[in-house]
């Protein structure tokens, strides 16, 4: 399980502004634009390379524009990950340690950026196919750690989304009772260091 987490804090980059140019990258930036916070349950279950179910979890998946994520899994063991705008923050509870690096590094590593990012030189690094109301998203980068994300839309409800790694692995999300995020939810997206934890701190500025 902390395998997919630490897949999906890679894949933060993923959402974005709207293109005149009526291309799927641009009709997939358009659905993202309408979603400016959203907060969901979501399910998780993960599969091998044969297609044979190894993990599944439960939890809570939140973002908001610009550069905010909050994942919180809850079942069958705890983590978290939190990007405050600026550093992404994953928290596993049961190895009492919390890894910290850059928005930036997460960005470059895997496509579940775009869902927080709408700038043209993050989307650039991606390309997007479109079938009905999914679009596949693969980096142009080989030396991304996820092969590809596919979200799923119904009318401006985000309702699925589906991880697969370079070894074959293949995680699937389906999201319920989403919401928009109210005010005083957006104290999701600030981590707050718990105590007696080790902090293995990869931010390219960390004074080592």
């Amino acid at each position: 399980m902390r395998k997919s987490v630490i897949l999906l804090a890679m894949a933060l980059p993923l959402m974005a502004s709207h293109l005149a140019v009526a291309d799927e990258s641009s009709v997939l930036k358009a659905k993202l634009e309408e979603v400016a916070t959203l907060k969901a349950n979501f399910s998780q279950v993960v599969t091998d390379i044969n297609n044979k179910e190894i993990q599944t979890g439960s939890g809570v998946f939140a973002l908001a524009y610009p550069n905010k994520f909050y994942w919180h899994l809850t079942e069958p063991d705890e983590s978290l990950i939190v990007a405050d705008g600026t550093d992404v923050w994953i928290y596993n509870p049961f190895a009492e340690q919390v890894t910290v690096m850059d928005l930036n590094q997460a960005i470059t590593a895997s496509p579940i950026a775009l869902l927080v990012y709408r700038d043209e030189a993050t989307w650039s690094q991606y390309s997007v196919t479109s079938k009905g109301d999914c679009f596949d998203i693969k980096p142009n980068s080989v030396d991304a750690g996820v092969e590809s994300v596919k979200v799923c839309f119904k009318d401006k409800t985000l309702t699925q989304m589906v991880l697969a790694d370079q070894q074959g692995n293949v995680s699937s999300f389906q999201l319920t009772d989403q919401t928009g995020i109210t005010e005083t939810e957006m104290s999701l997206f600030k981590f707050t260091l718990p105590e007696d934890v080790d902090i293995d701190d990869q931010r390219l500025n960390a004074v080592n």
